[in-house]
């Protein structure tokens, strides 16, 4: 049968080159046809025999299985015939050269050491104004920080109370009084479409509004940052301010510059931005690292309530109005970190926040017109002398 099937193949041109191997054929196309044709199964003895028919070829071919080999999906291309860039060619799922991530097993308790070895390969923080509970010890008492480890590796912490009510109330009012002002010679800040530093490979969506501040305008944050990291206020970007209406978001996005642009300041190795505002859970606004898990006596919680399901283990931050957030998008070195990709989930409130990045170099601000580091020296000492902060640079 085997050499009559072979025959009939071989006057089909059409299907010639799906032909298998005559090893193939003997088990694999031989029992199809069997099946198929009803032979093999038991004779009975009380039907009448039958003249079989003979099958025609097309027949014959209908009945072998060949298959088919997986078609290959084709990339989009965009109208100039270049592959469009997916999400993940921009954001590359982390491999083990990326480097470990490590949760912290207890966000609620607070190890000194555990914070100084998580900042060993970073700026780092100013631990010697906490003491082993993880509480400031400037002479402020009616304010008192309140520094947590959120993860251990990449570091992220967080600062409760780095914000009095009335450092909030005063950087909301700013931007109430500076909405509309783009750059004219009034006001203490200048109002852009939440610009980023440029990149060809950006696919982020911002929406959100950011005002440019002078630093003379922004002595309470300048002071409390350089108490907190230590550093020197030349190395400072522009304070800004930030605000997400309903519906407005920071989509996946790292903080790092791109190496193009690093000739004004070198790379960004902290991050700091202070919440001007709560948001509950149900209401989005939250900060959402991508490949960071929440700590694991958290994770645990949601698991017990039968909550955790999807992306519940992304390490999010809520907004907490005088909250301040800190991680680091690179190594002390300036190396970036891909680690700390985050997103500003969509707000369906208005959530407002002031930020600033540290950098590792002397950094030359452009907005405001005449905008200097130094206009800010005499109201930063102020602060810090307020604050009872010594030994800062």
């Amino acid at each position: 049968m085997c050499t009559n099937l072979f025959l009939l193949l071989m006057s089909a041109p059409c299907v010639a080159a799906f032909v298998p191997p005559p090893s193939a054929m003997s088990s694999h196309v031989s029992s199809t046809i069997l099946f198929a044709g009803g032979f093999g199964t038991a004779k009975s003895k009380s039907a009448p025999k039958k003249k079989a028919n003979k099958k025609s070829k097309s027949s014959i071919l209908s009945d072998i299985q060949v298959d088919e080999a997986p078609k290959q999906s084709t990339p989009k291309l965009d109208r100039f015939g270049l592959p469009i860039l997916t999400e993940d060619d921009i954001f590359p799922p982390l491999t083990s050269n990326d480097g470990a991530r490590v949760p912290v097993s207890d966000g609620d308790e607070f190890n000194k050491e555990d914070v100084a070895e998580a900042l060993q390969h970073h700026i780092g923080v100013n631990l010697d104004i906490f003491d082993e509970n993880g509480q400031s010890i400037h002479e402020e008492k009616s304010n008192r920080w309140k520094l947590k480890l959120l993860h251990q590796d990449p570091p992220v912490l967080s600062v409760e109370h780095f914000f009095s009510e009335a450092d909030v109330e005063q950087y909301k009012s700013m931007i109430e009084s500076n909405e509309g002002n783009n750059g004219g010679e009034n006001g203490d800040a200048v109002q852009l479409s939440s610009p980023t530093f440029s990149s060809s490979l950006s696919l982020s969506r911002r929406t959100s509004t950011t005002w440019f501040c002078k630093y003379e305008s922004m002595s309470c944050l300048l002071a409390k940052a350089q108490a907190l990291l230590n550093v020197d206020l030349k190395q400072m970007e522009e304070p800004q301010l930030v605000r997400y209406r309903t519906g407005e978001e920071f989509s996946w996005h790292y903080d790092e510059i791109p190496s193009a642009q690093l000739s004004n300041g070198g790379q960004r190795l902290a991050t700091l931005l202070v919440y001007l505002n709560d948001l509950d859970k149900d209401r989005g606004g939250g900060t959402v690292f991508r490949d960071l898990k929440s700590p694991v006596n958290e994770s645990n919680k949601r698991k017990e309530k039968g909550s955790s399901k999807g992306n519940d283990n992304q390490l999010t931050v809520r907004p907490k109005s005088g909250t301040a957030l800190v991680f680091f998008p690179a190594f002390k070195d300036g190396k970036a970190d891909p680690r700390t990709l985050h997103k500003g989930e969509v707000a369906l409130d208005t959530k407002m926040i002031a930020q600033l990045w540290i950098h590792e170099k002397e950094y030359q601000a452009s907005v405001p017109e005449n905008n200097l580091q130094v206009d800010a020296a005499s109201g930063v000492r102020e602060e810090l002398e307020r604050l009872g902060v010594k030994n800062v640079m």
